[in-house]
């Protein structure tokens, strides 16, 4: 699915560079490259304050406390997605209220979130999966009526751009409260172990944000809150460092690829290609179909014996997962959810497809529907 080892070597000399800088100065916690890299996503990003951490799942934890929710408190979020969003909610003993998505771009529905807010709705996460943003206009005006935080899952979308009603664009996560990723490997922009960061605009917010991640700590030794250990290392900040240059190139070659897709599955009728909303770019961490004919699963093992790499993203509802089923949840609620999660199937993208692989993948999977 994804080819990582083809892209370290188009930059392996300055890669390899990176990680012997931080092996010669020693400063393997928090040394002056984690600094650096700070400063130059948020020149990226063109946010007030990155605050690097541990992965992009402490990055929605930490976000959480630093927003003061109490047990019971309210955070909607979106039914389809993987289960990191749902997971650090339950963990802080808040209470998730899962909602559908668009079935053509698998973002949060706005009719759905209108419907669920409440008096106890403290946060909004809306995800911006597989690499578009959700509707953050409609979910941010929801958002001031009721007065309540947004809280970005930008985990699959770093470098798309949403275009705000009067021409305006902001990168995906600094739009709302507080903006999180996760620099797991296989993401647009990925580390060679774990990381994350969050973003925002708010100085008080920035520092409790970095307090929490540093085990509470306003200075060493002087603890305010109660925290976490959630630390970006040396090295591997200085390898995301590195290529940050390339994330625009990155996602471009991602585009490529998608449009090539898209140009050939344009006359299936039982296959639907992903749809780019109008309001944001697609950056595609995923390229993700849906099959309509009932015969997804049969492909997915089509395409596994004939060694093309592919995945399903997600096969279950998380309102169905044992840890997260809610009690007295009405399935009308989750109808694109439910439909999805039988048509959907992803297939291979990454920054090093040729196009050799390209007419192969897109000819098997032709003949098999046609």
């Amino acid at each position: 699915m994804v080819d990582l080892k083809s892209q370290y070597l188009d930059i392996k000399e300055d890669i390899d560079y990176s990680i012997q800088q931080v092996l010669d100065h020693t400063s393997f916690i928090n040394g002056p490259q984690v600094t650096t890299f700070k400063k130059n996503l948020e020149d990226y990003l063109q946010v007030k304050h990155v605050i690097p951490c541990g992965n992009g799942t402490d990055a929605l934890q930490i976000s959480l406390m630093a927003l003061g929710l109490r047990p019971g408190d309210e955070v909607i979020t979106v039914d389809f997605t993987f289960a990191a969003t749902v997971e650090v909610i339950k963990l802080l003993g808040l209470t998730p209220v899962l909602i559908d998505v668009e079935i053509d771009s698998f973002n949060m529905s706005i009719s759905a979130l209108e419907r669920a807010i409440t008096p106890n709705t403290k946060a909004i996460v809306p995800v911006h999966l597989f690499g578009q943003c959700a509707n953050m206009e409609a979910i941010l005006n929801l958002a001031k009526k009721h007065r309540i935080h947004v809280i970005e899952d930008t985990a699959q979308a770093l470098g798309a751009e949403y275009i705000f009603e009067d021409g305006t664009t902001k990168k995906a996560g600094t739009m709302g409260t507080i903006g999180t990723t996760s620099f797991f490997p296989s993401k647009n922009l990925g580390c060679y172990g774990d990381g994350g960061a969050m973003f925002t605009n708010d100085d008080e917010l920035a520092v409790k944000l970095k307090g929490i991640s540093n085990h509470g700590m306003s200075q060493k030794y002087y603890y305010d809150v109660v925290g976490i250990n959630s630390r970006l290392d040396s090295i591997q900040a200085n390898i995301l460092n590195t290529k940050l240059p390339y994330l625009n190139i990155y996602n471009n070659k991602r585009q490529q690829a998608a449009t090539f897709y898209n140009r050939a599955f344009t006359d299936i009728d039982s296959l639907i290609t992903p749809k780019t909303s109008t309001f944001s770019n697609h950056v595609f961490h995923q390229y993700t179909l849906r099959i309509t004919n009932g015969k997804r699963d049969e492909l997915h093992e089509y395409l596994k014996s004939q060694n093309i790499p592919n995945a399903i993203y997600y096969p279950v509802p998380l309102h169905t997962q044992k840890a997260y089923a809610q009690e007295y949840r009405d399935e009308g609620n989750y109808i694109n959810t439910n439909t999805l999660v039988q048509q959907v199937i992803s297939l291979p993208m990454h920054t090093a497809l040729e196009l050799e692989q390209l007419e192969f993948i897109t000819k098997t999977i032709l003949t098999y529907l046609k």
